[in-house]
């Protein structure tokens, strides 16, 4: 856990947040400022600061993220689709430095995004 971290708060139950999935090493919250119908966030509960962090040992980790999307698009029943999106670095826009993505749906999604 990092200190001044708002995922890892989150993850240690320290800030309040509307939990929809949680396993052993990964928490699913809705996005307190939702940009579709569904916007949730998949985070680790281990501080991984982006997706260039991971270690080779964290594969199990990542293979566990995917589980999590897809327990999620079955409990929302996003059967008609939805995006997963990861921001890595300042430059694509990641404004919380620990490895997060957005799972988003409920309505037609644009490309290419912003």
């Amino acid at each position: 856990m990092t200190a001044d971290c708002i995922f890892c708060k989150i993850a240690a139950e320290e800030i309040s947040a509307k939990i929809v999935y949680e396993s052993e090493d990964v928490l699913a919250f809705e996005d307190i400022n939702p940009e579709a119908p569904v916007h949730l966030l998949i985070i680790t509960k281990k501080h991984i600061k982006n997706i260039i962090e991971l270690a080779d040992y964290d594969s199990e980790l990542f293979h566990n993220i995917g589980l999590a999307i897809k327990k999620l698009a079955a409990d929302y029943q996003l059967d008609n689709g939805f995006r997963i999106v990861n921001n890595c670095g300042i430059a694509a826009g990641q404004s919380v430095n620990h490895l997060h993505f957005h799972l988003l749906a409920g309505r037609d999604l644009i490309w290419p995004p912003g």
